[in-house]
């Protein structure tokens, strides 16, 4: 294993990049045990090093992670990563809140959790001048459609920490969220977002609150935008093959790869020509394609240069620190900048769903809400909210 693993030599070559972790900060020193306890004798030391490395409470300006992302999902893992200290938790909940529901019970653990992971990061939020050591909380994936339930509970995750970013969902109705909440200079992080006009649409959206916000005098010091692109979700659970087959196109692994970054890169140029002040967030990565037998790390080489946030769960930091060539994958300079091949590209444009994914105007924001890869993972993340409403309900 090398000293330093392929995220630090990622950020190393990319000057504004941050990397992030994709879970509740609070499940971090348990998972470092877990990888460690399964490592290779040699590699034990090295490993602590890097874990070291990425979280330092007390000298958090030179620690690897620069911010955080979480959802209800990820709290449901912080969760059972502990079950009985949790129990404990909610059982202090009821005790200060009597008469409380299992919905009233839910908000209150999740609300927790969020308070405990961006405690973490509060001494990174404040060495850094508010710039770094964000925690996204994201409102009830169930409310996705729904513009007043969102709006209530993200004013009520941002009360709990100065350096919480509030998650909103692409929707037709997230959109009016964001507003409403840069305008009064909340962070947010626009997520389920998947396709070009939905991340024009959010960089506008942000410009517009804003000039609401200067308007009315808003403190705006400590307020950030990031704007998510889930990137295999829209290749893979969006169903990008499927609507090549319909065309009679057939998508190898790189292609659907390429698919997903021609899209990321061509929103980190917008927003770049353009000087809106968002920041790209690229997440949902995966390890590939595979190219003459060798296995490569795409989602993370082409992004090389890039002043973005790259937020990686824990599993997949776990593939990339143990990724068996790391010799083979060398960072190239401003990779970022480099164009799809015309030839995949041109492909791409047969395919009606790539093609409407790709253009500024390939969707209305009354559409946004009809797309597949959106509709799925707004359905998985509720699945998995439920989970943690029945966690809260056992605890009842």
């Amino acid at each position: 294993m090398q000293e330093k693993n392929l995220f630090e030599k990622l950020a190393e070559i990319s000057p504004g990049m941050e990397i992030w972790w994709d879970s509740s900060p609070v499940i971090f020193h348990n998972w470092c045990k877990k990888l460690v306890a399964k490592a290779q004798a040699d590699d034990t030391e090295t490993l602590n090093r890097q874990f070291a490395r990425m979280y330092d409470a007390k000298a958090p300006m030179g620690q690897l992670f620069r911010g955080v992302t979480t959802n209800p999902a990820l709290s449901l893992q912080a969760i059972e990563d502990d079950k009985p200290y949790w129990q404990n938790v909610a059982q202090s909940i009821v005790k200060e809140n009597p008469g409380l529901d299992k919905e009233g019970l839910f908000w209150h653990l999740y609300k927790e959790v969020v308070k405990r992971g961006s405690d973490m990061y509060l001494p990174l939020f404040e060495a850094s001048g508010y710039k770094e050591g964000y925690l996204s909380g994201q409102v009830d994936p169930r409310s996705a459609f729904d513009r007043d339930a969102m709006l209530e509970q993200a004013l009520d995750i941002a009360t709990l920490n100065p350096n919480i970013m509030i998650k909103v969902p692409g929707t037709k109705q997230g959109y009016e969220v964001i507003e409403v909440l840069t305008s009064k200079g909340i962070s947010t992080n626009n997520t389920l977002t998947f396709i070009f006009p939905q991340l024009a649409d959010c960089a506008k959206t942000v410009r517009k609150g804003l000039e609401i916000a200067r308007k009315n005098n808003v403190d705006l010091s400590k307020w950030r935008s990031v704007i998510t692109h889930m990137e295999s979700r829209y290749g893979d659970l969006g169903g990008l093959r499927d609507f090549a087959k319909e065309k009679g196109i057939e998508l190898s692994e790189a292609e659907v790869r390429w698919a997903e970054l021609a899209i990321f890169k061509k929103a980190y140029k917008y927003l770049k020509d353009n000087d809106f002040p968002c920041k790209m967030l690229s997440c949902s990565l995966r390890l590939g394609p595979t190219v003459n037998g060798e296995t490569r790390i795409w989602h993370l080489e082409e992004k090389a240069g890039a002043d973005i946030v790259v937020t990686c769960p824990p599993t997949y930091i776990d593939q990339v620190i143990n990724f068996p060539d790391q010799d083979k994958i060398i960072f190239e300079k401003d990779r970022i900048l480099k164009e799809i091949p015309q030839k995949v590209m041109d492909k791409l444009m047969r395919i009606p769903y790539f093609e409407r994914a790709y253009a500024e105007g390939g969707y209305t924001r009354d559409e946004y809400n009809t797309h597949p890869a959106l509709q799925q993972t707004a359905e998985q993340f509720s699945k998995a909210t439920e989970k943690m409403v029945d966690f809260a309900g056992q605890c009842l």
